[in-house]
């Protein structure tokens, strides 16, 4: 989904590469109508970009000529930064066009000199992020509007699906948005409940920006307070401690330090941890692909028993047959 502002920079985008182009063109080329290009022209405008309008038959809309935008310039460190950055969107867990990435990719290597341009294009064709939870991905305009009501200070309107499945109608006062274990959460005070609350991203089913401003704690810090939430002994029913049997340098670099903590041991490296769902944390372990002895607790051995079934039972099963046609 895009933005209106990158809906303009396109336009720009359209007149900086033609010397004259209609509005039926730009309209046809950014799949919207006549009208809503006219009034991206006078916001163009507006701002200073001196966009010339021809009106009859061969009418169409142009920069004034000899106009130029000033050149982006990075230093190579600087262009790589914004290439990594852009490349790991996916790492990100957002759903961003790839359109729009491939095109910031394409105008970023526009403005670097050749040598710069060769060693980043080596960068962008060899280096691959894989991102497990594709059906989890929040929408970036949902960032978007979410960051904006943040900024703003104003209430939002949630429609809120738990982990019950069940919808809620929520009005909430939205302090930041946090990053944690693969997921995004809304951090923000919720009407409903009258407490601070986390909302995952995913989970929102509609938003609505209120006009209804808030005043919010300064010194709340977001960050902490969804660390708190997912780390605290207190909030995890179980206490997991996990023997790997390899050295701690393989394991700092597959599990993050904010997960738990990692202890050499005689036979490998202690892995100890607070969680409360088991399956989630059985399947995280075994995408490490790592040899691993449960310490504790039983109930972990018992989820692993289960997804052992689960899998031999997919295995061993028969697809039906084919259904006979007809003569």
């Amino acid at each position: 989904m895009y933005h209106p502002t990158s809906r303009v920079l396109a336009v720009l985008e359209l007149l900086q590469a033609r010397p004259s182009i209609t509005g039926p063109e730009l309209a046809a080329r950014l799949e919207m109508d006549v009208r809503t290009i006219r009034r991206y022209i006078m916001h163009l405008q507006d701002v200073g970009i001196p966009v010339e309008s021809n009106i009859g038959r061969h009418g169409g809309y142009r920069l004034r000529p000899g106009f130029k935008l000033p050149p982006l310039l990075f230093t190579e460190e600087e262009a790589t930064a914004i290439m990594l950055g852009l490349l790991g969107t996916s790492w990100l867990e957002i759903g961003q066009s790839a359109v729009a990435v491939e095109g910031a990719l394409a105008k970023v290597s526009r403005v670097l000199p050749l040598r710069a341009r060769d060693r980043l294009q080596a960068i962008s064709s060899h280096l691959f992020f894989f991102s497990p939870q594709q059906d989890g991905r929040p929408d970036v305009s949902l960032l978007i509007t979410l960051s904006e009501a943040v900024g703003q200070r104003q209430r939002i309107f949630l429609e809120y699906r738990s982990t019950r499945d069940q919808s809620t109608e929520r009005k909430v006062e939205p302090y930041g948005i946090v990053g944690w274990d693969g997921r995004w959460y809304l951090v923000g005070y919720c009407c409903l409940r009258q407490d601070m609350r986390t909302f995952r991203l995913d989970r929102i089913q509609r938003v609505e920006p209120l006009d209804e401003p808030f005043e919010r704690e300064e010194e709340f810090d977001c960050r902490a307070y969804v660390a708190k939430q997912y780390t605290a002994g207190t909030q995890a029913r179980y206490r997991i401690r996990i023997e790997f049997q390899t050295s701690l340098y393989t394991l700092q670099q597959r599990i993050p330090s904010t997960y738990g903590t990692l202890t050499p041991t005689a036979n490998g490296v202690m892995f100890e941890c607070q969680y409360d769902h088991l399956e989630g944390q059985a399947r995280y372990l075994m995408s490490l692909n790592l040899p691993f002895v449960i310490h504790e607790p039983p109930e972990l051995r018992d989820t692993f028993r289960q997804l052992a079934a689960q899998m031999l039972q997919l295995a061993d099963a028969v697809p039906p047959s084919a259904s006979p046609t007809d003569g």
